[in-house]
């Protein structure tokens, strides 16, 4: 078994040439600070026959390319949004058999350091003595080191596609983030519902008014149940295996403070009605599980997703058909 070979499946997935366009939403789980105190993650959005022209354009994808992820970001480049090609956002690589099979700190930023000398230079420039800066460009490449990824896939059309470029390359790409207003989350929402309107909302209860990863995710896949003429496919892309620790469950606002003891217990010992209310905000509006059992691609036959009673064979599902992998598998950096 090789990662590569799994990994190549999942983009296979992801691509489908011989399919239809489509627009998937990214739900990344949250690591770090986010995962300890907050937990809401991130969110991108990935166009199948959409590539990036720069780090701030788009156009449409040439024969072979995988297609691009764009998000929102704070402080990077000076841009709104960044548009990176699908394998490097994922694993920091520009060939799928580049791709690590496990990971440590040491791997992964020189994998980063790598395409970014090589590729982001516009947006991410050496420092005065040619080293790598600091700041928030490393959330750009080599996500699936840091957290696990799940999936939300509609078809699209190849017109939509073209108005979209259109829309995104027709209008300024300045710095507009801002935490409550105009998050990651904003800007997936806007996109999705730039191909289906209102099909993504805020939760004015449950997460206060605010767009969160989790609430796309979850307004994407009602808006599946109530269309179900539109191919909808979900899927989960694993943490790559290694030293870098796991990433954390996906929380909204309520369900971050009603699903966390050491929010919740005090306040209900202090303030009961208020942690009443966030319960009940979480319940009424909040409730949407990923999940870490969706299916997977074999990694000995790419094309045959591994799901139901095949994951029997890997006890612990995702993290147990990773860890399978072994750490003496390691390619060398650049090679």
């Amino acid at each position: 078994m090789k990662l590569a070979a799994w990994c190549i499946g999942i983009l296979a997935f992801l691509w489908m040439p011989q399919l239809n366009a489509s627009v998937t939403v990214l739900l990344e789980e949250p690591y770090g600070y986010d995962g300890a105190f907050g937990g809401v993650g991130h969110v991108a959005v990935y166009l199948n026959r959409v590539c990036a022209a720069s780090s701030s354009s788009l156009r449409r994808c040439d024969e072979g390319e995988y297609g691009v992820v764009i998000s929102r970001y704070d402080r990077i480049g000076g841009h709104d949004w960044i548009a990176i090609p699908l394998l490097p956002y994922l694993y920091a690589v520009t060939k799928p058999e580049d791709i690590p099979a496990y990971a440590d700190d040491d791997i992964v930023a020189s994998l980063r350091d790598h395409y970014r000398h090589q590729h982001l230079q516009e947006i991410a420039a050496d420092d005065p003595l040619g080293r790598a800066p600091g700041g928030n460009w490393v959330q750009l490449v080599g996500s699936s080191y840091n957290r696990t990824t799940f999936t939300y896939q509609l078809e699209t059309t190849v017109q939509q596609d073209d108005e979209l470029i259109g829309w995104l390359n027709g209008r300024p790409n300045r710095p507009l983030y801002r935490v409550v207003t105009r998050n990651c989350a904003d800007f997936v929402r806007d996109i999705v519902n730039f191909y289906y309107p209102k099909a993504v909302s805020r939760a004015i209860v449950a997460d206060f008014g605010m767009t969160t990863p989790k609430r796309v995710a979850r307004s994407i896949s009602k808006y599946s149940r109530r269309h179900t003429d539109l191919e909808f496919v979900s899927r989960v892309i694993p943490q790559v295996p290694g030293t870098i620790r796991r990433s954390k469950p996906i929380h909204g606002m309520a369900e971050s403070v009603f699903k966390a003891k050491k929010y919740m217990i005090p306040l209900a010992f202090f303030q009961p009605y208020v942690a009443g209310a966030f319960a009940a905000a979480y319940l009424v509006e909040g409730r949407f599980k990923t999940d870490r059992k969706a299916t997977i691609f074999n990694l000995e036959a790419v094309e045959s997703p591994l799901a139901g009673d095949e994951r029997s064979a890997h006890p612990g599902g995702v993290n147990a058909l990773s860890l399978s992998i072994e750490a003496s598998a390691v390619k060398p950096v650049g090679k």
